[in-house]
């Protein structure tokens, strides 16, 4: 009878563990859920591309359905309206679009980096800012809503330039192309962000302005995620943030490394995601470890965000048209997971 007593203890025993670990198995699934993640095609995003080559992703339990890049902060904010899209590293002006123009329901949770745009010149034609006044003059720009737009119009209000003067010159065209005109000589000057802006030294351009010239602090990317991950599966954003967070770290110690990494990562990319007639475009040259290097010094690396800051692109970019209404910055921040 005590064998019997002792052998039916320990079949509930069993019993009880099998059903907790299946519990544990079922929670843990559904932590796992798949995410669907879009970047730019910028070093912008260095954290995400390192954090995805080292598998840093995969061993904090995320799993990618999908890690599309795109070649304008513009195009990937459209591609947040889709639902197979909950997280996304992006500049933080076409975030604020998404969210007040296009209706996006995303949170800023952490960032990934200050500045990184600039103003590139043709040396021999342009010497001072006030020369982008020159008639005849071919400038190049991204469409108008872009953050490196906003750094152009916010160039044109520093230094009292006359916007009739410029804007109608104005080539809109993404950073490959422009890259692409410049090589072939069809534009002197060009409002670009990294790595794009440094590339064009090899061509014999040279940085005239940079975003810390103009506006101290910028934010320049940031992560976000869709409000319904952060409802549904708060651990998987917290899980982001730490692997975003790890990645940014790594990245400052081994700049010479993550731009290796960097330069490899895009040279797959625009083979197997850009559109077709991006790839052709970004075919005729070659991001090298040593650019990208440069570009990297021309931007500061940090998860933190100022939301000040934050607050004052908002209101310039409403000032600007490009958002019907200004808003509260602290409505499309939340910052907790970075804690």
């Amino acid at each position: 009878m005590k064998a019997f007593k002792d052998f039916k203890k320990g079949g509930l025993l069993i019993v009880g563990l099998f059903f907790l670990c299946l519990s544990s198995s079922v929670a843990l699934a559904q932590e796992r859920q798949d995410i669907g993640m879009a970047v730019e095609f910028m070093d912008h995003a260095a954290c995400a591309y390192v954090a995805k080559d080292k598998g840093w992703f995969k061993k904090e339990g995320l799993r990618l359905s999908a890690c599309e890049s795109y070649v304008t902060g513009m195009a990937l904010a459209a591609a947040l309206a889709r639902g197979d899209i909950q997280a996304a590293y992006i500049c933080l002006v076409p975030a604020i679009n998404a969210c007040a123009n296009a209706g996006v329901s995303i949170k800023i949770v952490a960032g990934t980096h200050r500045y990184g745009y600039g103003l590139v010149v043709n040396p021999n034609k342009v010497k001072t800012i006030k020369d982008l006044e020159m008639p005849g003059l071919r400038i190049g720009c991204v469409r108008e809503g872009g953050a490196v737009d906003v750094l152009l119009h916010k160039t044109i209000d520093s230094y009292g330039l006359d916007p009739s003067k410029i804007l109608n010159k104005v080539q809109r065209m993404n950073p490959p192309r422009q890259l692409l005109a410049i090589k072939m000589g069809r534009i002197d000057a060009a409002f670009l962000p990294e790595q794009w802006a440094t590339m064009t030294e090899d061509y014999g351009f040279k940085m005239l302005l940079t975003a810390q010239d103009l506006w101290p602090l910028m934010q320049g990317s940031v992560l976000v995620v869709k409000e319904e991950l952060i409802r549904k599966h708060p651990d998987i954003v917290r899980r982001l943030a730490k692997v975003t967070r790890k990645a940014t770290d790594w990245v400052n110690q081994h700049p010479e490394e993550a731009a290796t990494i960097m330069a490899r990562q895009f040279s797959i990319t625009k083979e197997k995601v850009l559109p077709v007639k991006v790839v052709k475009t970004a075919a005729k040259f070659e991001i090298t470890p040593e650019a990208l290097k440069r570009s990297m010094g021309r931007l500061k690396y940090t998860t933190s965000i100022n939301q000040e800051m934050v607050q004052e692109v908002i209101d310039y970019t409403a000032g600007l048209g490009y958002i019907r209404n200004s808003f509260k910055a602290e409505d499309i921040l939340d910052l907790r997971f970075l804690r």
